[in-house]
This record gives C-alpha cells, structure tokens and sequence, in this order.
C-alpha cells in the first residue's frame, strides 16, 4: 500500500485508473495479477460494516506502522451534538467521504479528510421509541447504491440519499407496542438487492425476527422467524414470547450469496422451565440465502439456553489448510469454529479462563458437557455473567500475523432465577426472569479484563495486556503491523501486532464504546476514533469495576493522522 501511495503522489493517478491502466499494460493476466487478496479489496476505504465481508476490520494501509505511529497527531474533531449513550457506531469511508450515525439516529456526512459537515439527517421519530429500554443508541450505517441506510429506534429502515442526506423512502417493519419496544439499534446489511436487519428482543416478551426489504424501493422482500415452530423447540405458545431477533449487524458473502447472522438468547432468560425445548433458532448462528430468506443452514451454540449466552457477534471468515471457515464467538466465551459452506463444526475452543455454566463444550459436536441448570428461587454463580466474556465490541483479525485481536474479561454473576408475568411488562420491562442479578468475581480471582492475540482456529494465545477495566469497543488492526484498542477511559493505544508492546497512546476524553477504522483520502492515512462512554452495559458491570461509575460520557469523532 506504501507502493501504491506514492505512485499517486508523484503520478496524479487515482488508485482505480492506476489498477486499470496496470491490467490494460497485461491483459487478462495482468488483470488477474491485480486480484486483491482476502481482507485487501477498496484499501483506501472502509465501505461496510466490519470493512470486508470476512469480518476482519482490518485496513491494509500501512503508512502508518511501527516506526511512524508516535508521530500521530490528531487532524480534526467532529461533534454530533448527543452523547446519549455515548458513541457506538463504526464509521463508513467511501470515496473521501465519512458517513456515521450518533445517538438517536443523527447521521452525519462530512469530508473525510478535514471533518468539514456536508449534511446532517435525523428522521422523525415516533415518541413511543423513547420509552423503550434500548433507546438512543445506534451502532451504524450502511452505504450503497447512492444511498445511506440505517435501522431506526422506531422500527423502521430508511434510505437517505449519499449526496443530499434527504430521506428516500422509510418502512415500518415491527410495531414497538406490540414488541415491548424492540428496535433496530443496527444498521442492515446490503446483500446484492435487499437489505437484511434484525431488532433487540432477546430480553423482551416478544416473537424475534429478521427482515428484509428491497433496497431500491424499501418493500417489504421476506421475514425469517427467529422462534422455531414446532413443540419439540417452543412447547404451546412460549414461543410468542420466546425472544430471540438478531441485534447486530450480520455479513454477506457475494461469492455464495450468504447471509450470515446471528441470533440472541431466549426469554425469560435465566428461567428455562419458562419455555422447555431447545429453543430454536436462539443463540444460533444463521446462513440465510437473501433472496429469498430460506435458511441454508444453522448451528445452535447453545441449545436451551438459561444463561443470556447470545450468538449476535461476528462472523469471522479465514482460511485455514484449504478450508473457510467462520470463527465466532458467543457470549459464553466459547468459540466455535465451522465449514463456511456447511456449518459443520471445525474445532470450539474457550476464550473464557473462568467458566462454569458447563464442564466443556465438545470440539467435534458441539455438545454441552454437564451443563449446570440452574436451581429456581436459589443463588446460582454463573460465569460467565450476563454480558459475556466479551460485549459485542468486535475483535480483528490480521493476516500477515495470522493473529485474532479480542477483548476479554472475566466476570461471573449471582443468578436467582424467578417468574415473570411478560403480560404485566410496560414497554421498557425486561423479561429476564431472574429475581436478583448481581456481578461477582469469579471464585478465587479478582474479576480482570485482558486484550488477547490469538490463533482464530486452534485459540493458542501469543500475546495478552491486561486491563483495568474491560475494553467495550471494537479493535482495528492494520498493514502496518499494528493493533489499535480503545479502554473506558477514553485512552487509544497502537500496539505491535507481533508481541502487544504499546508504541503509541492518546487520552481522548471519554470512554471507547465504538468501531475504530482507518481510511487514506489524498495517499494520505487515517485513523477514526468515535470516542463517547455510555450505553447499558457499564452499569451492570459497576458492582466490580466500581471505577465506572465515575467515567465521563461524550460523544466526539476524533481522528488521527501523519503530519
């Protein structure tokens, strides 16, 4: 990537004009030569959520490395005007322009490369979505076709157009009176013509699903439902309250027109007998044909689960002796690893030093080994405890080091699980049933917090910085041998890829609960760090990280570049 940078400094040419010209000197095995590699397409830009459909959130730019990180300088600060709940979105470059959504839904178009505001959008909001308990937050945006897509806090998607931020079309998928206030607090995912999203729901009385409209037009394309028909996964009618949706963001793979996305947990979560059954399709990760919506395949983590273990985060792809396959975790701090084409497990192997919910998970199929039920009106301790051993804050992965970058923490909770009339719940109720939920550490250990380097298939670890209190944002890695984290004190640090040395650091002012990314306008480098503390997830962590409570919210884009 230095290459082409300094190509177009001194030549004038745009990346594309300079691959084009290049295959037209070759022919057609030029142009096949010029095949980017994995995780390498549109360097300059970070188009979609986790930058490429692997899941990598990796950037191959590399002006920006080892040697010239201290110098990093910040090049300019945009405000969105709203820290509710801080900032949680992951920003879209795509063609020097930097699209990204603050708290209640204000989307944001500026120059990429100076901060200047281009426009700004916010639809109008049904008052109702304020009352819901996930309200606020938004988590970002998606960019294609022209347009700027986004998942709404009142149960809609909307198409905004790329150059005027005026509202295209708008449709109304869920009724939040009837699903106890479920929303999209992510953005959809482009696959080819529709837009595929799900809602929050996994701790809600309600029926989970996962949408689909047509991205030109917003008609409604097809609805998967997250909750199973059938006696033997839903007995009566639990299923109608059986939670499940699909609240982060899944990923299209063009080349065999997948959708892969994960679902939450069931509800009540921590009272079982609530809703007997293996709880299809919960905690599961989905391959969805976006056409259509038909389900190509499935595979439930966590059957029947009674521990709030979602399976909403990333689908990691890597490839691995002449195989893809997907590496994802789930809340329960177990990775599992599958045949992309298949589902068919690979290996599952534990990200969590503490866990007890089961003695293990076996690697060959997937089965819980001794799970631990828990016993009704009594403390149970559970580890991991609710939000996992790692938030949905995604890792990354990096393929000149072969290394997966995550946070990781060790947490275990007090459960008392309890009945819940979901009849009596106001929009804003939560449907855990559980009569006391508290975090705890883990027996014979202070709750820690860690960022891990490690083999995405096998786990082994190369390397691991501890933490003070747990990292809840998303973690960048790059071409130039770095990783980027951000800590609830608003601190990005630059670490070597290689053995996690620090090499460079900056206090930005509050707390990281975002998607880092980077991006190069005019050969020149960036790096973005939404920066805002807030969201649901450091309150329940209080009780043993009491450093929390006296963090500071915000909202700021700060960016990063070179002199």
């Amino acid at each position: 990537m230095k290459l082409h940078g300094e190509l177009r400094r001194r030549t004038g040419l745009g990346l594309r004009l300079l691959t084009f010209a290049l295959a037209a000197i070759g022919g057609t095995a030029g142009a096949l030569a010029q095949a980017p590699a994995p995780g390498t397409e549109n360097p300059e830009d970070w188009p979609q959520y986790h930058r490429t459909s692997n899941a990598w959130r990796y950037s191959p730019l590399d002006q920006i490395d080892k040697t010239t990180v201290k110098d990093l300088k910040v090049a300019w600060i945009h405000q969105p005007g709203d820290i509710t709940m801080g900032l949680q979105a992951t920003p879209i470059v795509v063609d020097g322009v930097m699209y990204y959504i603050g708290p209640n839904n204000n989307v944001f178009a500026l120059n990429a490369a100076t901060g200047e505001q281009i426009w700004h959008y916010q639809p109008q909001i049904d008052p109702l979505a304020y009352e819901s308990f996930y309200a606020s937050a938004s988590r970002g945006v998606t960019v294609g076709n022209g347009r700027v897509y986004i998942g709404t806090m009142d149960g809609r998607f909307v198409a905004v157009d790329s150059l005027s931020g005026k509202e295209v079309w708008s449709t109304r998928l869920v009724d939040q009176a009837k699903c106890s206030g479920c929303l999209f607090s992510s953005p959809p995912v482009l696959a080819g013509d529709v837009l595929v999203g799900g809602t929050t729901g996994g701790d809600q009385p309600q029926r989970g699903k996962i949408f689909a409209v047509k991205a030109a037009t917003g008609e409604k394309a097809w609805t998967f439902d997250t909750i199973k028909q059938g006696e033997e996964s839903w007995p009566g009618d639990t299923g109608d309250v059986g939670g499940g949706g699909a609240w982060m963001p899944g990923t299209y793979d063009p080349v065999s027109d997948t959708i892969f996305i994960g679902t939450s947990n069931a509800a009540p979560d921590f009272y079982g007998d609530g809703r007997k059954g293996d709880n299809l399709y919960t905690a599961s990760l989905l391959a969805l044909d976006p056409k259509t919506g038909k389900l190509k395949w499935h595979r439930q983590e966590i059957p029947h689960d009674t521990w709030d273990y979602d399976s909403a985060y990333e689908a990691l792809v890597v490839e691995d002796g002449g195989r893809e396959l997907i590496v994802h975790l789930n809340k329960s701090g177990f990775v599992f690893v599958m045949e992309k084409a298949t589902g068919a497990l690979a290996n599952v192997w534990p990200l969590s030093e503490t866990y007890n919910f089961v003695k293990t998970i076996d690697p060959k199929t997937g089965e819980l080994i001794d799970r631990r039920p828990l016993e009704f009106g009594k403390e149970n301790l559970v580890c991991p405890y609710l939000l996992g051993t790692r938030s949905w804050n995604h890792g990354a992965y990096n393929p000149k080091t072969g290394l997966w970058y995550t946070n990781a923490m060790e947490v275990c909770q007090i459960a008392v699980p309890g009945k819940q009339d979901p009849s009596k719940l106001g929009i804003a109720g939560l449907y855990l049933g559980v009569d006391k939920l508290e975090a705890v550490p883990p027996p014979g250990r202070k709750a820690s917090a860690r960022l891990d380097a490690r083999d995405p298939v096998t786990g082994e670890r190369k390397w691991t910085v501890d933490y003070p209190i747990p990292g809840l944002g998303s973690v960048l890695t790059t071409g130039g041998g770095l990783v980027f984290n951000g800590d609830p004190e608003g601190v990005i640090r630059a670490y070597d890829a290689d053995d996690g040395s620090v090499l460079w650091q900056f206090r930005t002012g509050s707390g990281i609960r975002s998607g880092l990314i980077s991006y190069a306008v005019g050969g020149k480098q960036y790096i973005a760090v939404p920066s805002g503390w807030g969201s649901l997830a450091p309150g329940f962590m209080a009780s043993v990280f009491p450093r929390v409570k006296e963090l500071q919210g915000g909202a700021a884009m700060v960016v990063f570049a070179l002199d």
